[in-house]
């Protein structure tokens, strides 16, 4: 029997060969970390993450990276190995995923949690944990939601509105250490100029999105899409009746919302409460 011959000395392993790949390819530019973060509008120190394997990101870092390399899909493809959890990418989330990293504006309704773009570690762990995740499937997902923070990062970050339902603001963790910094996190992010947070008190009463999670994404071909979800499924909405139909409904809260001055005050009350709670 011939001697197998050994086609790549690249590491088998999917994170470490996700990180392999970004060396080589950057290496291959020219580029030096902080030129490639100046190019794509990152901060130059995520690339440096990336490619050493302290983080993987999200998909629209991986995604630009693809665009900017010429490589297609690989560098994506790469990703969701590293990740490991198929689970997490059937085909209408993994769908969004890719229409969220190319919208020019979003805005969202939150029943009981911050959106996912604008939570905390510690709150992302917490949350998924009580969800039944553990082990390296719950680092893993947290990484896949932590990373896709970047997104409203940078110079070319689009506009992002965000209603949050009293519920949010009152729905504490367990880690008073960890609420704080969520708390604290929404604060900061209120005061960005491409982020907008408006407050829905509970006084507003009954309303048409009391249930349903609803982020929509206005595309470059000047489309919207809805992607609505709660704690067991989610569903792309794409067909334009129903998106506005649920648009509709989210004109209706928003105009029951305090205003942004109003929710920022909101939130930063919430945020010296909790401070002198604990």
């Amino acid at each position: 029997m011939p001697t197998r011959r050994v086609i790549t000395s690249r590491s088998r392993e999917p994170r470490q060969r996700f990180a392999e790949e970004l060396q080589s390819l950057r290496a291959e530019s020219g580029l030096s970390l902080r030129q490639l973060g100046d190019q794509l509008g990152w901060d130059w120190s995520l690339f440096s993450k990336l490619e050493s394997g302290e983080t993987l990101g999200g998909p629209e870092v991986v995604q630009a990276l693809d665009a900017h390399y010429g490589t297609g899909s690989l560098l994506l493809t790469l990703w969701e190995l590293a990740l490991g959890d198929p689970t997490q990418f059937r085909e209408k989330y993994r769908r969004y995923m890719t229409l969220e990293a190319e919208a020019v504006s979003l805005w969202q309704y939150s029943v009981s949690s911050p959106p996912g773009l604008l939570q905390t570690e510690g709150y992302a762990r917490e949350v998924l944990a009580a969800g039944g995740s553990a082990g390296k499937e719950l680092t893993q997902q947290v990484e896949a939601r932590i990373g896709r923070r970047v997104l409203l990062t940078g110079d070319d970050a689009p506009p992002f509105r965000a209603i949050l339902s009293e519920a949010v603001l009152r729905t504490s963790l367990r880690s008073a250490e960890a609420w704080r910094e969520q708390l604290a996190y929404l604060a900061e992010a209120a005061e960005r100029p491409n982020i907008t947070l408006q407050v829905l008190t509970q006084a507003a009463g009954p309303h048409g999105l009391m249930n349903t999670d609803v982020m929509f994404l206005r595309l470059t071909d000047g489309r919207t899409v809805a992607y609505a979800e709660n704690d067991i499924s989610g569903e792309l909405i794409e067909e334009n009746r129903q998106v506005e139909r649920l648009q509709r409904r989210y004109d209706a809260v928003r105009d029951l919302a305090l205003s942004p001055a109003a929710s920022r005050k909101a939130i930063t009350q919430m945020l010296e409460e909790a401070r002198a709670s604990y």
